[in-house]
């Protein structure tokens, strides 16, 4: 059935904890079957939109995140589509901190993550990152002129660890070019759930054995931060562009 409501749901992340067009957002707890979600919903880009920061308000780390209860709260609030950001180490030195990628598909190492509403569900992920949605985010970036990677594929670890360099190795061999620890099962959920789904990636460091130095949290964050009116103008460009 088609719902009474045509809302956008956005998701952020670490450093990310809202965009600049969300600050007079309201805010609202939402009461799933799987547990509370912390939103705000407003209006922005002549859209109704629910933002969502994935961690929640107490930052849960990326394997304890309440992700069964992130999406159904955007069901029950009558999103229709999802455009998430994700914080990703680059495996390679051609995507070096700083730029924007668009995640085209993923591989997932996480192992004790809640992954399914119903686990005797078969979902196809051949696509699971929204084409339409990509288009529309590239196309923003375009009218901005905004460098944007149009694709990556996206390794999701367990976390909250970061990654040694012979895993990085083995992720580049069977095709990984970022890394991450959030945007699984996210996206498996979006698209059993029925909900287009797009993600763009900020790439916050070099992944270990490749990044000269040791990787931190606060190298992370303090990216994303740096990026916030970046993505926020990229995000609302795109939100203004779709049909």
């Amino acid at each position: 059935m088609k719902s009474k409501f045509n809302r956008i749901g956005i998701i952020a992340g670490s450093g990310v904890e809202g965009l600049l067009f969300t600050k007079s957002f309201q805010l609202k707890e939402v009461k799933t079957k799987y547990g509370s979600v912390q939103v705000k919903i407003g209006k922005a880009g002549g859209r109704e939109i629910v933002f969502l920061n994935r961690h929640g308000a107490g930052y849960a780390a990326p394997h304890a995140i309440n992700y069964l209860a992130n999406i159904q709260a955007f069901r029950d609030l009558g999103v229709n589509k999802i455009i998430a950001t994700a914080a990703v180490g680059s495996l390679s030195l051609k995507m070096k901190p700083g730029d924007f990628v668009l995640l085209s598909d993923f591989i997932d190492f996480t192992r004790n993550r809640q992954a399914y509403f119903n686990p005797s569900e078969f979902t196809d992920l051949t696509c699971p990152y929204n084409m339409g949605l990509r288009k529309a985010l590239q196309k923003a970036a375009a009218k901005l002129k905004m460098k944007i990677n149009p694709s990556a594929v996206y390794v999701c670890t367990e976390g909250p660890r970061f990654e040694t360099r012979s895993e990085i190795k083995m992720f580049q061999r069977v095709g990984g070019e970022v890394v991450g620890m959030t945007n699984v099962p996210e996206v498996v959920l979006a698209m059993e759930a029925g909900l287009p789904y797009a993600a763009v990636g900020v790439v916050t460091n070099y992944a270990a054995g490749i990044s000269p130095k040791l990787i931190s949290s606060e190298e992370v964050l303090g990216m994303m931060k740096a990026k916030n009116q970046a993505l926020s103008s990229l995000l609302l460009q795109t939100l203004r562009d779709l049909p």
